[in-house]
């Protein structure tokens, strides 16, 4: 036993396979192991996973459906070194802390990750025509695959336009049409409608002294919401009643609330925003003005909390999460050559407590 020891000491044990046997790695499922458990060409999988409008429905299930069995992940480094695309999309914001642009970057962003796209999001403000260039051409520099500009306000929509880039370019502004240039083009909710169907809610009540409290028109979503409440007046034969444009803030309606005191209460008011409506109401309510026994009021976005205002807000909802998602698609079939519908996502109305029946005296 002694001799067994002093020949084993100081020597590396050799008996048996297990000292050198490597264990067996499992290779990591590719591209081409989903194309041919799907029965499709790579290039079918790639615009899967990618999100591109080129797949049918069936095969785009039965494609995801193998991924998930083989447990695929992709190497988006490696897809830009065989297909010479980023995989990335570039946004370009306002540095607005409004909830419109901040809920629009936030519903886009989760759509190009959906998609399987990163982002790489630059703010912008004043002065744009400075600001956006140098945030479009450090984009394009980083070799994004397109961009999309939330565009809020007109001066910097204006920037926009004169920016030419080597990849498509989309901006989201309200109402504005898609510009000649074949690199850019235009995508937004339908806001106008919004707020047509706002202000048409209002008259359905009986009310005719309807005024609109609206938001800035450098925005164009304050003109855009301005222009539906003035069609459903002029489509129903009703005068324009008052209108005051403003800065979007709770505070600036508060104060305004305050002068309708002094001056006069109209039967109704569509409001531009929530928060507009929610400064609006404070003033009425602290003045003994009862909303919606003495005048009905509709916002406009249904943010978080309008259902346990006091009263619980009339308002309409933007479908920000379908917006970005159909924001993505457009600039997907841009980038692939295909023409997507961009019909402008539709909003909803949803009635709550602020409105009511206008009773007639």
């Amino acid at each position: 036993m002694a001799k067994a020891a002093a020949e084993g000491a100081g020597s590396e044990p050799v008996s048996g396979d297990q000292s050198t046997r490597t264990p067996a790695v499992r290779r990591k499922p590719s591209i081409n192991d989903v194309a041919r458990g799907a029965g499709v060409s790579y290039q079918t999988v790639s615009r899967v996973i990618t999100g591109s409008p080129l797949v049918s429905a069936t095969t785009r299930a039965r494609v995801l459906e193998v991924i998930a069995e083989v447990g695929y992940r992709r190497n988006k480094a490696a897809t830009a070194l065989v297909t010479n695309r980023s995989t990335t999309i570039g946004i370009v914001t306002d540095d607005s802390p409004r909830y419109g642009p901040v809920a629009t970057l936030l519903a886009v962003e989760s759509a190009a990750r959906a998609a399987g796209y990163g982002s790489a999001v630059v703010g912008v403000k004043e002065p744009y025509d400075q600001s956006v260039p140098e945030a479009m051409g450090s984009l394009g520099d980083a070799g994004v695959d397109g961009i999309i500009v939330i565009a809020p306000l007109r001066t910097m929509a204006a920037a926009v336009r004169q920016v030419h880039t080597d990849v498509p370019v989309e901006m989201i502004a309200a109402g504005v049409s898609s510009s000649a240039h074949e690199q850019l083009f235009t995508f937004s909710e339908n806001q106008e409608l919004g707020a047509r169907m706002a202000t048409q809610h209002l008259i359905d009540l009986g009310h005719r002294d309807i005024a609109h409290v609206g938001g800035s028109m450098a925005w164009f979503d304050g003109r855009v919401r301005k222009q539906g409440w003035e069609s459903a007046l002029r489509e129903a034969g009703l005068p324009q009643g008052f209108y005051a444009e403003g800065d979007w803030s709770p505070l600036w309606a508060y104060h305004l609330g305050l002068r309708l005191v002094r001056e006069g209460v109209p039967e109704a008011i569509f409001a531009a925003s929530d928060h507009t409506a929610l400064g609006l109401i404070r003033a009425f309510v602290e003045n003994g003005i009862r909303v919606p026994e003495d005048v009905s009021v509709v916002g406009f976005d249904d943010i978080e909390g309008c259902d346990v205002f006091l009263p619980p807000l009339t308002t309409v909802r933007q479908d920000f999460p379908a917006l970005g998602q159909a924001s993505i698609a457009v600039l997907l079939g841009s980038i692939e050559g295909v023409e997507v519908d961009r019909t402008p996502i539709p909003p909803t109305l949803v009635v709550r407590s602020s409105t009511t029946r206008h009773r007639r005296s």
